[in-house]
């Protein structure tokens, strides 16, 4: 439909949905870059933009696309979870803090803009804040299983392996939950200072 009529702003938003689900990242942001050639201020566009170049890990070329799209809806907490997540990318963590803050005091009963701030204390070393939030938002009608492995390996590098093993086991292959505990049990080992971002977000990835 998007090649049928690359007008089709639905059919353009929905193929860089689909693409960027299939992992095919770079189509997924050519075919939401197209339909902003045509409709500039096309919000649902702007945020399929914005989410293909943070998962590129470019975040700060997401910065104005997320800014733009809070512009134009400035009461939606998905613009501002993106641009939390683009200032992390961007090593500006003040602004991230304050944006993931933003965005869960917009949206408290949804699961993913905890999840996302959650994440970043984590990335900060203070995982006993994020197993907090974690576990808050694991109850919430909208947590899936992506939330759900991220408190097991927030639980597994704060030395709950028996709990971080039974929610793994749950949403994962039985050995790639093996291999992940494996490796959280290694991880534990290492001092907490020595851990890096990507540390953290490896066994959940």
């Amino acid at each position: 439909e998007a090649e049928i009529d690359p007008r089709d702003a639905v059919a353009g938003v929905n193929l860089a949905n689909a693409l960027r689900s299939l992992g095919r990242i770079e189509e997924a942001e050519a075919a939401a870059d197209r339909v902003l050639v045509v409709y500039p201020q096309n919000f649902d566009a702007l945020l399929e933009a914005a989410r293909a170049r943070l998962a590129q890990g470019d975040g700060f070329y997401a910065i104005d696309l997320a800014k733009r799209a809070r512009q134009i809806a400035p009461k939606d907490w998905r613009p501002m979870t993106l641009l939390a997540v683009a200032y992390e990318q961007s090593a500006r963590d003040d602004e991230a803090l304050a944006a993931h803050r933003a965005a869960v005091a917009m949206a408290p009963n949804e699961a993913a803009p905890l999840a996302n701030l959650a994440m970043f204390q984590a990335g900060l070393g203070d995982l006993a804040t994020a197993e907090t939030l974690l576990r808050q938002a694991v109850t919430l009608k909208d947590a899936g299983a992506p939330i759900r492995l991220n408190l097991a390996l927030v639980l597994g590098l704060n030395g709950k392996l028996g709990e971080a093993s039974v929610l793994a086991r749950q949403d994962l292959p039985p050995e790639q939950a093996a291999n992940n505990i494996a490796w959280l049990r290694e991880a534990v080992a290492k001092p907490a200072a020595g851990r890096s971002y990507e540390d953290v977000t490896k066994a959940g990835s």
